[in-house]
């Protein structure tokens, strides 16, 4: 099969963003009196969207929608002034970046970050390539695991799903990528393990960026 593009999720594949998340959502546990969590544990917390993310951080006994909604709240207005503290590139994404430009490879990027946020890391961290569409998440359409945005993107690329590797580091991404007929690739420096990844689907898994080139090769 030859593949015409590339589409990514965004924090764990291409961005290591777990300690401004997790950072941020510690403070505002902190704000309410509530446990925090190690980045370990956020690891397996996020991939689901923010809303999500909250919800799981919180105690059990405070899963209320009229505690949820203000810790949300809170959340996205500090992580929308920490975002990019902590935040990198994963070793090895700059070269791969280059080399499918370089070869005119489509690109993209899928996220369950709010869009906004999608936009705002991808603008701090990512400007220096150029990526056909960027899309988080919206509350018009469903997120990950659903394809509709997958979809969006290979309809707006004019690229059948078949012609899609798809790069993500969590079973949503995985079951996403299924769920759209593209190729599944799991990444194994993100967020989750190689158990995980082969369990929900993945076709290969690649242990460094420019394994990706052996897919293309």
């Amino acid at each position: 099969m030859t593949y015409k593009a590339v589409l990514f999720d965004l924090d764990g594949t291409l961005l290591d963003t777990i300690e401004d998340i997790g950072d941020a959502a510690n403070r505002i546990l902190e704000q309410n009196g509530f446990p925090v969590h190690t980045m370990d544990t956020y690891s397996r917390f996020v991939g689901d969207g923010a809303t999500n993310l909250i919800i799981r951080a919180l105690p059990e006994d405070k899963r209320i929608d009229t505690i949820i909604r203000p810790c949300l709240d809170a959340f996205l207005e500090d992580y929308g002034r920490n975002w990019n503290v902590k935040t990198a590139l994963y070793d090895g994404i700059p070269e791969l970046l280059d080399t499918l430009t370089a070869r005119r490879l489509k690109v993209a990027v899928l996220s369950n970050k709010p869009h906004e946020y999608t936009i705002k890391c991808m603008e701090g961290f990512l400007s220096d390539w150029n990526f056909d569409v960027v899309l988080g998440q919206r509350d018009d359409v469903p997120k990950k695991p659903d394809p509709a945005g997958a979809l969006e993107i290979a309809e707006q690329l004019n690229i059948p799903p078949s012609g899609f590797l798809y790069l993500g580091d969590t079973e949503i991404d995985l079951k996403t990528s299924i769920a759209a007929g593209m190729f599944p690739v799991g990444v194994l420096w993100g967020f989750r393990s190689a158990e995980e990844l082969k369990g929900n689907g993945a076709k290969i898994l690649i242990k460094k960026p420019s394994d990706v080139m052996n897919l293309l090769d």
